[in-house]
């Protein structure tokens, strides 16, 4: 069997269960794979349990041949395509339909008209006519899914109708259609990223070929380029992919997908994100990212999938509204019995909770999430707001996030008379060129400015997380960190000991040359904090989180040293990247609500286990799945402003869950008694409605 891994675990003529090696994918969003398996002919629900890589089919017809060609074909580019076919056809919807006034028009005009118009017959005419499109949608949610707050609007306006209370029914239908219109306009609004990240991507990019011995630049399109091209940028166009740069200077602007409005200067070394636009210049890019896997396809999945994502209080409030529903009519039926009034039941059947329970909730997530965008902060969904907004840990990882991540050689040491500064500094450019590692960079870049000459070595071996291992005049060079010679090259180290102690005392960061199986040299680097590293600590503990953390492979004396200029509360230092999610998942275990901040490269074991993962944008993928939220600017500063939109949103829903559930049990209060004309209550209770869908349009603001 080609294609992914599946296995039938059993099956009837209309159910089928199959285990799908595809879900071990964190990549793989669970509900768009859903969305996708759903269209297949037949099929009438799929239900997909990750955690137990199994997914469960209902049908009408036996398709099963149909599910298994789907389930082997099935990949991420595929899934990502699919997001984009339902994201055009939003797009369009939402772009070429703007919400209509019509409905606001007929009922505002029925209700002027009957203050005028003495002629029972007209007023009826006008006021059935303006409120048919809310008896007739009443009517099919009644049979389609019993009752909701929809039915009771219905019912209230029909009933106020059926007692010819023409200014009853006209003010509720124009109230509600006002209401409506408030609802649409703002899920146009708040859909206005998906709109902007949803256009149409660059089709066709000019790569390097080799031709006849000659490399010569084609044009193709882009779903032909592959990982490892060099793709060549002019100014005035989109760059198609994420990568380094290899070649070039040009001014970048970054604006659509970091919010920063000034372009930046990018040279040989930088990594550029798709998505962006060389405005001068000209650049040939190392393609690291492609199709589906690039920036711009990235964050089409993170915002499908936030728009859609419910939240738990945003259930809540949708459980709570649902419930009051059955009390709203019961109190009208127990009032009917009593008073014999169906003026107090239409009333009564105004003062509905659903409409600001349900709307008012999902809109302020929406409002966050596309206003954290246009900030350069991508979070994943309303589940990822709650989990920041309780987060009272945070967990660092050191370099890329607390400090710039920009390396510099401050001293190359020789330990051999025969090799000099500049050869062991020549040797290790030569074997790190072609590498985009921040060492690496740090390394060739201090190598030009001493005029760099290449020495000739065999190929190179990249070791993740340890170094580089390669042959010179056959003999073994090996370059990285002192785990690395020390303990799996057994390099011995004892004869300079004393200068290696002195130079981390010094808190610098050594990377370790050997050469022939011995110690050649050290290069002594320097990474620098970021100039509002301390600052933001400072506001994060200002805005509740109580504990902060930094995990490194720093020498712990080194690491002691940041933590304590930065204010940090604890350390752990020496670690190995896999040590960090076992950190996280500890903390966890402690009672703790986690956030972990890393650059997303070897990070992503603790990006998954903690609450709420936040992934910095440099040298990663930056919208990586791994994440609940991905920095697109590179500034840690943006972490703040994460945490600050989460708290104030929460605190936004709450009030209006509060206001929501007090005013209107004080409105169905005063209807059940008679206080209120049906009338009043409209007003009461949709102006209550749209005055908290307004509060939740207007969001959030930063403190800047």
């Amino acid at each position: 069997m080609s294609g992914n891994r599946f296995k039938k675990v059993h099956g009837t003529s209309s159910r089928a269960r199959y285990k799908f090696e595809l879900l071990k994918d964190e990549y793989i969003d669970d509900n768009i794979l859903k969305r996708y398996l759903e269209k297949i002919e037949h099929v009438t629900s799929v239900r997909i349990n990750k955690k137990a890589l199994s997914i469960i089919f209902t049908f009408s017809e036996d398709v099963s041949e149909e599910i298994e060609d789907r389930l082997r074909g099935v990949d991420s580019d595929k899934l990502l395509s699919s997001i984009d076919n339902e994201a055009s056809v939003c797009v369009s919807c939402v772009s070429d339909e703007e919400p209509s006034l019509k409905g606001v028009g007929l009922a505002s005009a029925a209700l002027v008209s009957e203050r005028f118009i003495k002629n029972d017959f007209i007023n009826a005419t006008f006021a059935t006519t303006a409120a048919t499109p809310l008896l007739i949608d009443g009517t099919k949610e009644l049979f389609k899914e019993g009752l909701t707050s929809r039915v009771l609007e219905s019912a209230a306006v029909g009933i106020s109708l059926l007692r010819k209370d023409y200014l009853a029914a006209n003010s509720t239908n124009a109230m509600l259609e006002l209401g409506e219109y408030i609802e649409e306009t703002t899920v146009h609004r708040s859909d206005d990223l998906l709109k902007e990240l949803s256009k149409p991507n660059v089709k066709e990019a000019w790569v390097e070929k080799e031709e006849d011995g000659k490399v010569v630049e084609k044009l193709v399109p882009s779903e032909e380029i592959q990982v490892g091209d060099i793709v060549v940028v002019s100014a005035g166009s989109t760059i198609p992919v994420d990568g380094h740069i290899v070649y070039g200077d040009a001014s970048v602007n970054q604006v659509s997908m970091t919010g920063e409005a000034e372009p930046l200067k990018k040279q040989r070394g930088d990594r550029v994100i798709s998505g962006t636009v060389l405005e001068e210049g000209r650049l040939k890019i190392w393609a690291e990212h492609v199709g589906a896997d690039t920036a711009t396809q990235r964050i089409k999945h993170y915002i499908e999938s936030s728009l859609n994502e419910k939240s738990s209080v945003q259930l809540k409030a949708t459980k709570l509204a649902d419930k009051l529903v059955p009390v709203t009519l019961g109190l009208a039926g127990v009032s009917y019995v009593m008073k014999k009034d169906f003026e107090r039941v239409a009333s009564i059947l105004q003062a509905d909770y659903s409409c600001a329970l349900k709307l008012a909730t999902p809109v302020a997530f929406k409002s966050t999430i596309s206003k954290a965008g246009h900030e350069g902060i991508m979070i994943k969904g309303a589940k990822s707001i709650e989990a920041l907004n309780s987060a009272d840990t945070f967990i660092f990882d050191k370099t890329g996030t607390l400090t710039q991540g920009d390396l510099e050689v401050i001293e190359v040491q020789s330990f051999d008379e025969n090799w000099t500064e500049e050869e062991v500094l020549n040797l290790t450019a030569s074997t790190e060129e072609h590498y985009f590692h921040p060492v690496a960079e740090a390394v060739v870049k201090a190598a030009k400015k001493r005029g760099f000459v290449h020495m000739h070595h065999e190929e190179v071996e990249f070791i993740v997380a340890h170094g580089v291992k390669t042959e010179v005049k056959e003999k073994t060079v090996v370059i990285g960190s002192r785990h690395f010679l020390e303990d799996d090259e057994g390099i011995d180290f004892s004869a300079h000991k004393e200068k290696i102690d002195k130079s981390i005392d010094e808190g610098k960061t050594l990377l370790y040359i050997g050469y022939g199986n011995t110690l050649l040299g050290t290069i002594a680097l320097s990474d620098q904090i970021r100039y509002n590293t301390k600052e933001s600590i400072i506001r994060l503990k200002e805005l509740g989180v109580k504990h902060t953390v930094m995990l490194t492979g720093d020498v712990d004396k080194k690491a002691q040293m940041v933590a304590e200029e930065l204010g940090i509360d604890e350390v752990y230092s020496e670690l190995l990247p896999t040590d960090k999610a076992s950190i996280v998942k500890k903390m966890m275990d402690e009672g703790r609500k986690v956030a972990f901040v890393g650059d997303g490269i070897n990070d992503a074991p603790a990006l998954i286990s903690a609450h709420v993962g936040i992934s910095m944008s440099k040298g990663a993928d930056i919208a990586k799945a791994t994440a609940d939220v991905s920095l697109l600017k590179d500034d840690i500063g943006a972490v703040v402003e994460a945490k600050e939109l989460a708290n104030k949103t929460m605190k936004l829903i709450n009030t209006n869950f509060n206001a929501t559930v007090g005013i209107n049990s004080a409105i169905l209060a005063g209807a059940t008694f008679g206080a209120f004309s049906p009338i009043v209550t409209a007003i009461l209770h949709n102006g209550t409605t749209i005055g908290l869908l307004l509060n939740s349009i207007k969001g959030v603001k930063l403190n800047k």
